[in-house]
C-alpha cells in the first residue's frame, strides 16, 4: 500500500507544481500591471521595484494555492481513470474511496501550510505593500532641467517655488549659461539673480540641489514701499532643498488594516469593538435613568448631574425645537441615544469586519480539503471529460466559491448574517456535494477516450439525455469519432 501512496502523490506532484506556477504567472502579471501607473517615472532603483514585485506575490499565492490543488486533483485522477488504473485498482481488491485517504492527508498538511501562510506571512507583506507604495507616491518624479524654458522648481520642505531659465545646459559636466533665476518664495519681496554661468551639485542622498552662480548681479525689491537693492557677486550658492528624486521611506509605517492583521490582532481589536459596544448600551441605561429621575423630580448622582450640564449643544438642539425644562432633559436624551445608536452600528460593522477576516483565513486554508475530496470522486465520475473537465469544472467550482466568499463577506460587513455562517457555508455545500460523489466512486466504468472537449460534450450530454429520453424527447446519442 505505501507504494501506491508514493505513486498517488506523485502523480499529483507535477500538476500541482504546474498549476501553482502557471496560476499564479497569470494572476501576478495582472496584479502588477494593475499598479503600474504607480511606478512609472518615478526614477525608483532596482531593489525598490524587486521589494515591490516580492511583497506583491504572496497575495498571490493566497489565491492560487487552493486553485492549483483541485486543477491537481481533477487532472491527476482523470488521467488515472483514462488509463483504467482506477479500474485495475478495484480489480485488485482496492475499494476507489481508499485511493483517497494519502491525497486527503497531504490536503490535511497543504491546508496547515497555508493557514499559517494567511495567518503569518501575508498580513505582514501586506502591511510592507501598503507602505511601500504610499511612499512611493509620494515620491517626486526625476528632477531635470531643460534649456531655454521656465523650469518651475518646487522645494518639497518649505513649498517655495522658484523659476529659472538657462540658455544652454551642458548634462556632462552639470553646468549652466545665462540664467535668470526669479524668486516666488515671497509675497511681499519679490528677487531676481541673473548670472553669466552655474554648476549644479547634489548632496550624497540626491535631495538638495546646490547651485553655485559665478559673476552675477541681483535685484531685489525691499519690503517697504520703494526700496530696491541691486547686488554684483562673483560667487553666490543657492540652496534648493528637497527637490531630488530620492523616495523618502517613513519608519514605523501606517495603521493596519484588517487584512493586514494576523488572527490574534483581528481577536484583540473585534474584542475591543465589542467592549465599546458594551460601555455605550451603559452610557444609554445611565442617561435613560436620569432622565427619568429627572421627571419624577429625584435628585440626581453627581455624574448624572455633570453630564446634564455639560449637553450644552443637545440642549441647544432641543431649545430650537420650543422645548424647556423636563421636556428639554427628555428631548436630550432622545438626541443622545440615536447618536449612540450610531456610533454602536458602526463600531459593529467593524467588529464584523474583523470576524470576518478571521474566518476567511480558516476557510481558504480548508478549501484545500475541500477540493481533494471534491476533485477526485468528480474526475473519476466522468471518465470521457478529460482535459476539457479540468479546464470547466475548475473554472466554475472557482467562480462559485469565491462569489460565495465575497458575497458572504458583504452580507456579513452589513450584519445581515453572522461572520461564521456566511463566510463557511461555501465550505459546507461543497463539502456535501464532495461526500455525495466519495460515496459513489465505485461506480466508474473503463473507458478509452482522447481527452478533447468533445469528450466532456458527450458526457454532459449522455447525462442529460438518460431523462430526456424516457420523456421521449431525446435520441440515442453517438461517442465522438464513432
Amino acid at each position: 500500500m505505501q507504494i501506491l501512496t508514493r505513486y498517488l502523490i506523485r502523480a499529483h506532484a507535477g500538476p500541482f507544481v504546474f498549476a501553482v506556477t502557471a496560476l499564479t504567472g497569470l494572476l501576478f502579471l495582472n496584479a502588477v500591471a494593475q499598479r503600474l501607473e504607480n511606478l512609472a517615472g518615478k526614477g525608483l532603483p532596482l531593489e525598490v521595484i524587486l521589494e515591490f514585485l516580492s511583497l506583491s506575490l504572496p497575495h498571490t499565492v493566497a489565491l492560487t494555492l487552493p486553485m492549483a490543488v483541485l486543477v491537481s486533483v481533477l487532472y491527476a485522477f482523470s488521467e488515472l481513470t483514462a488509463n483504467n488504473e482506477i479500474t485495475a485498482m478495484k480489480a485488485g481488491g482496492i475499494r476507489p474511496q481508499r485511493i483517497l485517504l494519502p491525497l486527503l492527508g497531504v490536503g490535511v498538511i497543504v491546508a496547515g501550510i497555508m493557514f499559517y501562510f494567511n495567518d503569518q506571512v501575508l498580513p505582514e507583506a501586506n502591511h510592507r505593500l501598503k507602505n511601500l507604495l504610499v511612499d512611493i507616491n509620494r515620491k517626486s518624479p526625476t528632477f531635470t532641467l531643460r534649456e531655454q524654458v521656465v523650469n518651475e522648481v518646487r522645494m518639497g520642505l518649505t513649498g517655495d517655488v522658484y523659476w529659472l531659465t538657462a540658455a544652454r545646459i551642458d548634462d556632462t559636466r552639470a553646468e549652466l549659461h545665462d540664467i535668470a533665476i526669479f524668486d516666488g518664495s515671497s509675497p511681499v519681496s519679490h528677487r531676481t539673480t541673473y548670472a553669466d554661468r552655474g554648476v549644479m551639485a547634489f548632496n550624497e542622498s540626491r535631495t538638495d540641489l546646490f547651485l553655485t552662480l559665478f559673476d552675477g548681479k541681483t535685484y531685489e525689491t525691499a519690503d517697504e514701499p520703494g526700496g530696491f537693492q541691486l547686488r554684483y557677486f562673483d560667487r553666490q550658492i543657492l540652496p534648493l532643498r528637497e527637490i531630488g528624486n530620492e523616495m523618502q521611506r517613513r519608519a514605523g509605517g501606517s495603521d493596519r488594516s484588517d487584512r493586514e492583521m494576523t488572527i490574534a490582532m483581528l481577536d484583540s481589536a473585534s474584542s475591543a469593538r465589542d467592549w465599546e459596544v458594551a460601555r455605550v448600551g451603559e452610557e444609554n441605561r445611565a442617561r435613560s435613568i436620569a432622565a427619568v429621575r429627572l421627571a419624577l423630580g429625584l435628585p440626581l448622582d453627581d455624574a448624572a448631574a455633570e453630564e446634564e450640564e455639560e449637553d450644552v449643544t443637545l440642549k441647544a438642539a432641543a431649545m430650537s425645537q420650543g422645548i424647556r425644562g423636563r421636556d428639554m432633559s427628555t428631548a436630550t436624551t432622545a438626541v443622545f441615544a440615536r447618536m449612540q445608536e450610531g456610533r454602536a452600528d458602526a463600531l459593529r460593522q467593524s467588529a464584523n469586519r474583523y470576524r470576518v477576516e478571521i474566518h476567511k483565513k480558516y476557510t481558504l486554508a480548508f478549501a484545500c480539503i475541500v477540493f481533494v475530496l471534491l476533485g477526485a470522486p468528480l474526475a473519476v465520475r466522468f471518465p470521457r471529460g478529460g482535459l476539457g473537465l479540468v479546464i470547466a469544472a475548475s473554472s466554475a467550482i472557482f467562480a462559485i466559491y469565491w462569489m460565495g466568499l465575497i458575497g458572504g463577506e458583504s452580507l456579513a460587513d452589513r450584519g445581515v448574517a453572522p461572520p461564521a455562517v456566511t463566510m463557511w457555508t461555501p465550505n459546507v455545500l461543497f463539502t456535501l456535494l464532495g461526500l455525495w460523489l466519495f460515496q459513489r466512486m465505485g461506480r466508474e466504468a473503463a473507458t478509452t477516450r482522447g481527452g478533447g472537449w468533445e469528450d466532456l460534450y458527450y458526457t454532459v450530454r449522455s447525462g442529460l439525455a438518460r431523462p430526456l429520453r424516457k420523456l421521449g424527447v431525446s435520441k440515442p446519442l453517438t461517442r465522438p469519432g464513432s
